[in-house]
């Protein structure tokens, strides 16, 4: 499972879980063991303190209870001083802890009548306690100490108390007891630790895969935010900070004080729901988006808290678009193929028809618009034809800087303007070099400075166009930019899709190859509006 994490993801928190269970023993079951002796030992005390509950009480053996005991309780004090003091370790004071314990409890049974008193099941619990902690012959050491006490028991009763009748039977079915516990204990022992094995195991596969949603999810490109029962924030990503345009917002936050709208359409999701199972679909603005929420119940009850997916509503309408245009390609390159053919034949017939002296005026016009249109039609398939035959990029190193002089220098040449229409400012100290392909790059910036030309006119003056480019923060940007009357805002949207033009000899493709190709190569193109007018258009290539 751990082969299956991402690099980093769970290196910083791996060493903060067990891959194995804690040993035994261990001071926790040192202190609960402990406890436990306690209280055995205040509940031996109140059982000795009432007159009749033994058969040994007024007899001789009777005053060794009081001697055993207070001696039982100081073992316990100085137990509780190496608990506390960490010393010695935990094995050793267990060992020290199941033999003490053996032999108090043999000194007890024998004060209150030998075997036949019961206590001598108190010896079965100390070894059943040794061989749950200890694995191992210990375990069989502690049933063995035990046995041959109750069995010295026995012996020491018959020959200096003079019994009748000797309880070896019962010593020794007791001793058989402390056997069995001990090997029963130890087949418990192996499977309790062959169970906390697996849970370690599979805490620690758990608290993987975890981690493994909890990148999933951050690298998610739609939002996703969970809100608990009291609108308030759970839990968010990295997309939906980004959608939401709130950056800063941590967990426990208010959904209503980061989005007002989104708080809005989820307390009309849920009157809606209410009254019917259909859950409601709408759009929200948050800030200059447009948003797509969706969600989803936690568990039964609808005061638990809801999952929130947002989406955003520009970036489905641009995927359904490419897979519109994707299919549309195919029919249109087919289509401006054949049209081609007899295009070329009108405009033929269209020159030698004007090559004929007895044409009027009128008719030479009407041959003008023919001209005109046919020119128009084959530069759209031209665009059309690029588009579908577009070949795959071929990145290489350039140096922006002599690159451009020389792309600046052919463009002037090519479209008779001087460096007073078409400059290229760069500093000389400014190190610019990119992988991009040449020939993308060159079509990108050529049409970014023929569309400012064109538009590029603003009263009186005169195009300008001028090339920039600086590097700022790990990239590396080329701004082309004109002093003309620039876009509306409400058509800056639109600029970069296909077939948009507000020209009346535009194919509106111009922008939207521009794109394509710069999205091709992983370089981003943008709009920036000017102020107080003109245009710019930006290319940022990441280095």
């Amino acid at each position: 499972m751990n082969d299956l994490l991402p690099h980093g993801i769970a290196a910083s928190d791996r060493g903060a879980l067990p891959s194995e269970p804690e040993p035994y023993p261990n001071w926790t079951v040192l202190r609960w063991l402990f406890l436990f002796r306690l209280l055995l030992a205040v509940s031996l005390t109140s059982v000795f303190s009432v007159h009749g509950a033994l058969p040994a009480q007024g007899t001789e053996q009777a005053p060794l209870v009081w001697i055993v005991l207070p001696v039982y309780a100081l073992m316990l004090l100085v137990g509780a001083v190496g608990l506390i003091r960490r010393w010695p370790g935990p094995e050793r004071q267990l060992q020290l802890t199941i033999t003490v314990d053996i032999v108090v409890f043999t000194l007890l049974m024998h004060a209150a009548g030998g075997v036949d008193s019961g206590l001598g099941l108190l010896l079965a619990i100390s070894v059943a306690a040794g061989a749950l902690l200890m694995e191992g012959r210990l375990s069989l050491f502690f049933a063995s100490l035990a046995a041959i006490a109750v069995i010295g028991e026995a012996t020491f009763s018959q020959f200096y108390h003079d019994l009748a009748s000797p309880h070896y039977t019962q010593a020794g079915l007791l001793g058989v007891t402390f056997f069995t516990v001990a090997l029963l204990a130890q087949v418990l022992y192996r499977r309790i630790r062959a169970a906390e094995w697996l849970a370690a195991r599979r805490k620690v596969d758990i608290a993987d895969l975890a981690k493994l949603n909890a990148f999933i999810i951050q690298s998610m490109t739609t939002g996703i935010l969970i809100v608990d029962g009291e609108r308030q924030v759970q839990m968010l990503n990295i997309a939906a900070k980004q959608l939401l345009g709130q950056n800063d917002v941590h967990p426990g936050a208010r959904l209503a004080a980061i989005a007002p709208q989104l708080a809005a359409w989820l307390d009309h999701s849920v009157e809606v729901s209410r009254k019917s199972l259909q859950r409601p679909t709408a759009t929200i603005l948050a800030g200059h988006r447009e948003l797509r929420p969706s969600l989803q119940w936690l568990g039964e009850r609808r005061a638990s808290g809801v999952v929130i997916f947002l989406e955003d509503q520009q970036e489905l309408t641009k995927e359904a678009q490419q897979i519109k245009l994707a299919s549309l390609g195919t029919l249109t390159a087919s289509i401006a193929h054949n049209i081609r053919n007899p295009l070329s034949a009108i405009s033929h017939a269209a020159q030698l028809l004007a090559e004929s002296p007895q044409l009027a005026a009128d008719d030479r016009h009407l041959l003008d618009i023919v001209r005109r249109n046919g020119e128009r039609i084959e530069e759209i398939i031209q665009s059309i034809l690029q588009l579908s035959r577009r070949r795959q990029p071929q990145p290489e190193a350039i140096d922006l800087g002599p690159w451009l002089r020389e792309l600046c220098e052919d463009f002037r040449a090519s479209h008779g303007v001087g460096p007073q229409t078409v400059a290229l400012r760069q500093r000389a100290d400014t190190e610019s070099v990119v992988t991009v392909d040449a020939r993308h790059l060159r079509q990108i910036i050529v049409n970014l400075c023929e569309n400012a030309l064109k538009h590029g006119t603003h009263g009186e003056r005169a195009p300008f166009v001028e090339i920039q480019v600086e590097r700022r923060r790990g990239t590396t940007r080329i701004e082309v930019l004109d002093n003309g009357p620039g876009i509306a805002p409400d058509k800056a949207q639109e600029i970069f899709n296909p077939f948009y033009t507000t020209s009346a000899s535009g194919t509106g493709l111009g922008l939207y190859i521009a794109r394509e190709l710069a999205e091709t190569n992983g370089v981003l193109l943008e709009y920036i509006a000017r102020q107080p007018h003109g245009c710019c258009f930006r290319l940022t290539f990441q280095t």
